[in-house]
């Protein structure tokens, strides 16, 4: 007997016209749907394929504690998994949304390590906040031979300092309070000016600016892009 799936669909950056048609098709069809939550709050995932959620569907929520400690919502996931293996077990399979992209940066993943030796997993690629934020900020990342470096911003700042001098086309993610020490570190190497900040891509409050003029204070959901030197194909 074949054994239900489990599909970890990535929703996009945050506009729904940005979903997959084929995410979209699973979302539409679905016994169980799963999503992440902010502990106490509402479900961004769930807000952006709101409208493609049948009323039949069955939904499993997860509170994710956002702390600087692990723990709490490593036992989220574990209470997460427990409720989803249940459903696969009844032989019901379950969509789990996941903002963005399943494996980059994705939630999904840690589901995806407690269940994947015991039910078939599919992993449905979203548009990533890279790309959404690249094309909202109308920055190409790279061309021909060109590297480009993603970084989270809490890394220390020695760590960031040597990364972007040493990188050609980067990306900071994960801005949020670490705005304005990221901030200082492209002052100290001369590269504010090349750099531009976009908060929550492609959402109803978007911003696109110069990073000279980022605000001081960032939402988790922005990003610092910059890249050196001129087009390639100029």
């Amino acid at each position: 007997m074949t054994k239900p799936t489990l599909y970890g669909v990535g929703l996009g950056p945050g506009d729904p016209d940005l979903i997959t048609r084929k995410a979209a098709r699973l979302i539409e069809t679905a016994e169980v749907i799963a999503y992440p939550s902010l502990a106490g709050g509402d479900s961004l995932a769930r807000s952006i394929a709101a409208d493609l959620i049948p009323d039949t569907a069955r939904e499993i929520v997860m509170s994710i504690p956002m702390t600087r400690d692990r723990a709490p919502a490593q036992t989220a996931y574990d209470l997460g998994a427990l409720a989803i293996r249940a459903e696969l077990e009844a032989g019901r399979g379950v969509v789990c949304l996941c903002e963005g992209d399943p494996f980059f940066y994705g939630s999904f993943m840690y589901l995806h390590a407690r269940l994947k030796g015991d039910f078939p997993v599919e992993i449905v690629p979203g548009v990533t906040s890279l790309t959404a934020c690249a094309a909202r900020a109308g920055m190409p990342l790279a061309a021909r031979n060109e590297r480009v470096t993603v970084l989270p911003g809490p890394l220390p700042d020695g760590e960031l300092e040597s990364r972007i001098a040493g990188a050609e086309s980067l990306a900071i993610l994960k801005v949020g309070r670490h705005l304005p020490r990221i901030r200082s570190v492209l002052d100290r190497l001369g590269l504010t000016d090349q750099a531009v900040y976009v908060e929550r891509a492609t959402m109803a409050a978007e911003k696109v600016l110069p990073l000279s003029d980022a605000p001081e204070d960032a939402p988790y959901f922005s990003m610092i892009l910059l890249t050196k030197g001129a087009d390639p194909w100029l």
